[in-house]
């Protein structure tokens, strides 16, 4: 019997090994890629709604998100800490890192890692309950596990702490797939996620009154292999199902060729990209009813201080 054809939600579509070789390989470039570094301009004007002023920031999987310098300047007595995905820092585990010892300079220099800047821990050294705000640009969509992620967000948050994050939507690369799907390539990318999906997975994290909105960037490119060398600036096709084998030349000339016919009244090549933001708080912990109820020491502290009392 033939295998069943994977099914469009991430968690399977996704190849982790994939992800992994993609975000090592561009946090080793000179630079995050321009597009992070302008969504997070977009998220940074949206910073006026967070009221509280925080004390702690992190910054999570900062090392791609082109925010760093924009938080320092927005927050600058607040610690602003970059949580770095392991990929940066393999075999360091949860160890806190130290700006001496760190080890890979193309994003010590994008963080500003250094005497009296910010600093960066591991994800697996966050510790609970410590950030007024978890900022994540550009990072959900390399998750292999988006709803695990969420929950990690949720862990490090005081409570009425606030997220703030984008991704990319459903709407990005729409052409590139149709090309693809007309040529009978398969996929050029793994499908993203919806953001009403989006909003439902913080829901189950445990975080309330998400808010989800999107924009759509029209991007365009003098000629077909400028647009080539931009998208892989943001990474690889990381879908399980994708083509198995290597490309040759010949198929290369073809995927220019089609992308030439595709060029607006200008003669550029033109993509969308769909850019999900994504906002929600921290609320304050409830008991789940239960003959018997276990209330943490934390939750118990939170629940107190605002005056209610587990059900």
């Amino acid at each position: 019997m033939p295998a069943a054809a994977p099914t469009e939600s991430r968690p399977e579509r996704l190849d982790p090994r994939a992800l992994d070789r993609a975000w090592a390989r561009l946090a080793a470039r000179p630079a995050p890629p321009w597009l992070h570094g302008e969504v997070a301009r977009r998220l940074g004007e949206r910073l006026s709604i967070v009221k509280l002023v925080p004390q702690h920031v992190f910054d999570w999987w900062s090392e791609l998100g082109g925010g760093a310098a924009l938080l320092a300047q927005a927050y600058p007595k607040a610690t602003v800490t970059g949580v770095l995905r392991p990929e940066s820092a393999p075999g360091l585990g949860s160890v806190a890192l130290e700006p001496a010892a760190v080890a890979t300079p193309a994003w010590r220099r994008w963080l500003g890692l250094g005497a009296g800047g910010p600093r960066a821990i591991a994800q697996s050294a966050v510790p609970p309950g410590q950030a007024q705000l978890v900022w994540s640009s550009m990072g959900l969509h390399w998750a292999p596990d988006a709803p695990a992620l969420m929950r990690e967000w949720q862990r490090a948050l005081v409570v009425d702490g606030f997220l703030m994050f984008t991704t990319l939507g459903p709407g990005t690369l729409v052409t590139l797939r149709d090309l693809y799907r007309a040529q009978g390539w398969g996929t050029p990318y793994a499908p993203w996620t919806d953001m009403h999906d989006l909003g439902d997975m913080l829901v189950e994290a445990g975080f309330a009154d998400p808010v989800m909105d999107q924009e759509t960037l029209r991007l365009t490119w003098s000629s077909p292999q400028a647009a080539l060398d931009e998208l892989r600036t943001l990474g690889m096709n990381t879908d399980a199902a994708r083509f198995a084998g290597l490309r040759t030349p010949r198929w290369r000339d073809r995927l220019l060729a089609a992308l030439g016919a595709k060029t607006d009244a200008q003669g550029r090549v033109v993509l969308e990209f769909e850019i999900v933001y994504g906002h929600a708080f921290k609320p304050v912990p409830r008991a789940k009813v239960a003959e018997q109820t276990q209330v943490g020491l934390d939750d118990m502290k939170a629940m107190l201080s605002r005056g209610r009392q587990p059900r």
